[in-house]
């Protein structure tokens, strides 16, 4: 069972960045494919970001791309998301999910595709 742990959340000005870290348990982790998504109060959960288990692939929503980047390091058993040029409407809680994959260049971009969630990180861009 792999159990997932946010960190890297915070408060910050508009224009700053942020590197969010998931970090994983688990022996299999390098065989779980990673998502990243937000919530922000009285709106649905968001697809922000997935990666492979290879790294090989990754997918954004046009709303982060060119901002945000996943990557990983299966050695460490962390994925990270870097968060560039945030702007006060990226405020919300973001999660980190995986989910084991067969196949090694995958991406999951729907949260219900994922059934390991972490406990979320609050990041909060003021104007």
């Amino acid at each position: 069972q792999v159990v997932l742990v946010e960190s890297g959340g915070g408060l910050v000005q508009a224009g700053d960045s942020l590197r969010l870290s998931c970090a994983a348990s688990g022996r299999a982790f390098s065989t779980y494919a990673v998502g990243w998504f937000r919530q922000a109060p009285g709106k649905e959960r968001e697809f922000v970001a997935a990666i492979s288990w290879s790294s090989g692939r990754t997918s954004y929503p046009d709303v982060v791309e060119g901002r945000f980047t996943i990557s990983r390091d299966n050695t460490k058993n962390t994925v990270y998301l870097q968060a560039n040029s945030l702007k006060p409407e990226d405020t919300a809680v973001y999660y980190c999910a995986a989910r084991f994959s067969y196949y090694s260049g995958i991406t999951y971009t729907r949260s219900q595709d994922y059934d390991v969630w972490g406990q979320g990180t609050q990041v909060t861009v003021s104007a």
